[in-house]
């Protein structure tokens, strides 16, 4: 660690925990709080692979991944009306949909990085984004993966409802999993601004 990638490990730090807090509070009918906050681990990842490269966006993104972990385990240890806050699906689902989303972030942005200054940022955080909308909810509410925790009732998230409440007939999951990825998008557009503003100071 050093002086440089500090605040960017601590900023990483910050919207881990901040996520995994405010993914227990609801808005509206298909998102959480934790929706709003969570991209913005990409964004932190980009400035750092920007301003001090990939190896500092790796050490950065390794933190956040340890951070989550221990919040898991923490989240493991409450419980809530229905069971532990975090069952061990979701923890595996979270983990691993971070590295993997991360880690590609970071190898898309260095192959990208020479192009016009919007587009590394932009294109990664549009892969990323759906690798980790898509590797999480499959893997934490997926029926075909019950086997991973047999003693964990998803059954509700496997409710067939109208997509969003007017689309086609899917799984109830199918459709958090559309509005959480909807908003990964909408924010990766929107933090293209803070991403020149930040790049610029720091550079």
């Amino acid at each position: 660690m050093t002086k440089t990638t500090l605040p960017g490990i601590l900023a990483m730090a910050a919207i881990v925990v901040a996520s995994n807090i405010l993914v227990q509070y609801l808005f509206g009918q298909w998102l959480t709080w934790g929706a709003f906050t969570y991209p913005l681990a990409f964004l932190v990842t980009d400035v750092m692979n920007r301003v001090y490269g990939v190896a500092a966006a790796r050490r950065v993104v390794f933190v956040g991944f340890v951070v989550g972990i221990i919040c898991s385990l923490i989240g493991t240890q409450i419980m809530g009306d229905f069971g532990p806050l975090v069952t061990l699906r979701i923890a595996i689902g979270s983990g691993l949909a971070f590295l993997t989303a991360q880690m590609l972030d970071v190898s898309i942005f260095d192959r990208l990085r020479t192009g016009s200054w919007w587009r590394a940022p932009l294109v990664s955080t549009l892969v990323g984004s759906s690798v980790d909308t898509a590797l999480f909810f499959t893997i934490a509410f997926s029926a075909s993966l019950t086997w991973i925790e047999p003693g964990n009732d998803v059954s509700w998230a496997g409710e067939v409802l109208p997509i969003l409440g007017f689309g086609p007939q899917a799984p109830l999951w199918v459709s958090l999993a559309i509005a959480d990825w909807s908003v990964k998008l909408s924010l990766a557009l929107i933090a293209l601004v803070p991403f020149r503003i930040i790049v610029r100071r720091l550079v």
